[in-house]
């Protein structure tokens, strides 16, 4: 089981993103990221875990919990961002699944 730290350097390095990177993100420091990557246990507050699993994909419930799924916590995190879209959008992506079931 990955601790918090673990998961957001994996997913980070997964991203292909750099401590900058993921700082300029979340509006955090890259000192800031690398203490919440590696010190244990680290202290962020709720909008800094929100915003850096925004930043990442995820949903902040699978960076606190420790036996939470990876790819449920990605479909999650799309489909909130999926209610946000606009109704156009959306249904241009309901198009283009409906291709993927033939």
């Amino acid at each position: 089981m990955a601790t918090f730290g673990e998961k957001i350097r994996d997913l980070r390095k997964k991203a292909g993103l750099t401590l900058d990177q993921l700082a300029e993100m979340t509006g955090s420091s890259k000192s800031y990221i690398w203490e919440v990557e590696n010190k244990n246990p680290p202290r962020p507050s709720a909008e800094k875990i929100d915003r850096i699993a925004k930043a990442l994909g995820v949903t902040a419930d699978y960076l606190m919990d420790a036996q939470a799924d990876l790819a449920t916590a990605e479909d999650e995190a799309f489909f909130r961002k999926f209610r946000g879209l606009d109704p156009d959008v959306k249904d241009q992506i309901r198009r283009i699944t409906e291709t993927f079931r033939k």
